[in-house]
């Protein structure tokens, strides 16, 4: 479906660009491959070369490590199979905040498994739906997408008490969008 060129460069940039931001590189070959396999399957949607069996939701934040992160794991949760979430920064950061992994663990959401993404023109052009939470204009506007902006709080800012309050403020955004978008059968 897409070229060897382009696999090359979408895996080449997705490795550069998590490097940029790694502490340790033991698993950056694992997740550059995570984040280039996710981006080559968005690049395969949004040229209608893959189909979409249901709607792509995009969370983004300026460091893909509170907010965004937040939002996509109560998503998943939430929705189960009834959307496809993904979510990015506009200036990713090291990891996911210890508050948010906290908070998150004390609904039984384990995101483990999930890190800090830098927004690509891929993701963004096969979304559905694009949720900015305090990204500001580094987000790309493409005709046929629905944004929104959620204004909450940096859970970086905040303590234990605070995330879990813009935890809560998400949950309910969240109950809102799935609602519009896959209300349950």
């Amino acid at each position: 479906m897409i070229g060897e060129e382009t696999a090359e460069r979408v895996v080449f940039e997705s490795y550069t660009a998590l490097g940029r931001t790694a502490r340790v590189q033991t698993h950056l070959p694992s997740l550059a491959e995570k984040f280039a396999r996710d981006r080559l399957t968005a690049l395969a949607q949004s040229k209608g070369l893959l189909a979409k069996p249901v709607p792509e939701v995009l969370f983004v934040c300026v460091q893909n490590s509170g907010r965004s992160q937040k939002a996509a794991a109560l998503t998943r949760h939430l929705a189960g199979d009834r959307v496809h979430v993904r979510s990015a920064g506009s200036q990713p950061g090291t990891e996911i905040l210890p508050a948010v992994v906290a908070v998150l663990g004390e609904l039984g959401i384990d995101v483990a498994e999930e890190f800090p993404k830098p927004l690509t023109d891929d993701v963004v052009r096969a979304a559905d739906a694009v949720v900015t939470m305090g990204c500001g204009d580094a987000c790309p506007l493409y005709p046929g997408k629905r944004y929104l902006d959620w204004h909450l709080d940096d859970p970086g800012r905040l303590d234990l008490a605070g995330v879990r309050r813009v935890r809560d403020e998400i949950r309910l955004h969240v109950e809102q969008l799935l609602s519009e978008l896959a209300p349950r059968v």
